[in-house]
């Protein structure tokens, strides 16, 4: 039996992950650089954590309107939430009112293009990972 991965659920861990990091880890983990762990506002594991959720997202995203809906709402949404994080990382002063909106919405479209992806019809089994 093939194992799948659901695409859609890493996205929203990938997502949360970002969240929790961005949002929770200074509170905690202030102590971190004491033993020369720098996590927070560490620019390149920043833009890593951008790419792997972009790279998770856009290709749930897509194989979601390719195989399935064609839809185009959960792919806009993810667009314009990825380009909050990218603008957090531009305007980094004002990082929080950029991020809570940006994981609101890629997290969105991935329960959107999953429940699409689940509702859709399957005329066209043949090409469908069901």
């Amino acid at each position: 039996m093939k194992q799948k991965i659901n695409w859609d659920a890493l996205g929203i861990t990938a997502s949360l992950a970002c969240a929790i990091h961005c949002a929770i880890l200074p509170l905690v983990l202030t102590s971190l650089p004491i033993f020369g762990i720098n996590i927070i506002d560490n620019f390149s594991f920043e833009v890593i954590m951008i790419f792997l959720a972009f790279c998770i997202g856009a290709y749930s995203l897509y194989h979601g309107w390719k195989k399935h809906h064609h839809r185009t709402q959960p792919i806009i949404m993810f667009t314009v939430g990825i380009l909050l994080l990218l603008a957090k990382q531009i305007w980094h002063q004002y990082q929080f009112y950029f991020l809570v909106p940006a994981v609101l919405l890629i997290i969105t479209a991935h329960i959107t293009n999953y429940r699409s992806c689940r509702v859709h019809n399957h005329a066209h089994e043949d090409d469908c990972d069901h």
